[in-house]
């Protein structure tokens, strides 16, 4: 009995608590601290800025806020590789949080889901799918906005090698030239490419700054453009022509996936339905009714149905993954 009373305590602090930080920071707080991802160059500084960041809250306000706990026991994780990793995630969809609040967000959801259906109906298989789907759906949001900034970054990057290559046929620098891309294109290549200036502006030289862009962001059409430049720096020629050979490629292999995309469609569709519909209805009968589906939980022949099912399940979605995929 304590100990259920205990985690029912944990998991509702946590999830009061994150939730009221998200929804609560101020805006600008929030741009500064996407700001500071920058590798390497900004990680003596970074704990400083922040600081800074929070300069125009209330000295009384602050305190009402969670940041000062968030930041206690976080700065403890922060240096840890697994979190370092998470934040080049968060980096690579723009989500303006650092690794070790969105770890601390992760655990909030699981025990406020778990939580939840614990007060529901008290079924320890419900309360497992539920932890599991508090666990996952970060994760998935965060793939989703990654693959959102990188499909509209593809869709970007034609235009800003023709401005690039414009640039330094006006007689531009590279630097001027890339910074041109920093100031008149939209985010997320604006964004990306403000963040290589800053990084030069810093101290870290243009060949690591590419690099640390590629990092950042992906993309096959990206290292091809970062290689490109690269390469020139280091044995020279007309980058000017190279970028606009390249924009060229990058145009038609556009145009390309998009043809492929409009005829894959229904391949594409019947393989998110065969790999989300099985496991959905599942998951809402487990909560709504358990009793129905216990059998296949308890009876041998329900766990057999249950494995042979999740095989089928997986080679179906392997073999019309694998008609749809065409590699460009």
């Amino acid at each position: 009995m304590f100990l259920e009373i205990s985690l029912i305590f944990i998991a509702t602090f946590m999830l009061v608590v994150f939730l009221l930080e998200y929804f609560n920071r101020p805006k600008a707080d929030a741009k500064k601290r996407i700001d500071l991802y920058i590798k390497s160059a900004t990680a003596d500084f970074s704990a400083e800025s922040t600081k800074a960041g929070r300069k125009d809250l209330p000295e009384g306000e602050d305190r009402k806020t969670f940041r000062v706990l968030i930041d206690k026991y976080g700065k403890k994780i922060e240096g840890i590789k697994f979190t370092k990793e998470i934040e080049l995630e968060l980096q690579k969809g723009d989500i303006p949080l650092r690794g070790y609040e969105f770890i601390f967000l992760t655990a909030a959801l699981t025990f406020g889901s778990i939580f939840l259906i614990f007060v529901w109906n008290h079924n320890l298989i419900s309360m497992t799918v539920a932890g599991l789907l508090g666990l996952i759906s970060p994760l998935v949001y965060l793939r989703l906005k990654q693959q959102q900034k990188l499909t509209k970054f593809n869709n970007q990057i034609g235009d800003a090698l023709v401005m690039v290559s414009n640039s330094l046929k006006a007689g531009y620098g590279f630097l001027q030239a890339i910074e041109m891309v920093a100031k008149e294109m939209a985010p997320p290549i604006k964004t990306e490419f403000a963040r290589s200036i800053k990084e030069i502006n810093l101290g870290v030289t243009t060949e690591e700054a590419l690099v640390h862009l590629t990092e950042r962001v992906p993309s096959a059409d990206l290292d091809l453009v970062v290689t490109a430049m690269l390469i020139q720096r280091q044995i020279g020629g007309n980058l000017s022509e190279i970028l606009d050979n390249i924009s060229q490629t990058i145009r038609e292999r556009i145009t390309l996936k998009g043809e492929v995309k409009a005829l894959t469609a229904q391949g594409r569709l019947s393989g998110l339905i065969i790999g989300i519909l099985p496991a959905g209805i599942g998951a809402f009968l487990l909560m709504i009714n358990p009793n129905y589906l216990m059998k296949l939980f308890t009876d041998p022949r329900g766990k057999m149905m249950l494995v042979y099912a999740a095989v089928a399940e997986l080679i179906a979605v392997v073999i019309i993954r694998k008609i749809i995929t065409i590699k460009i």
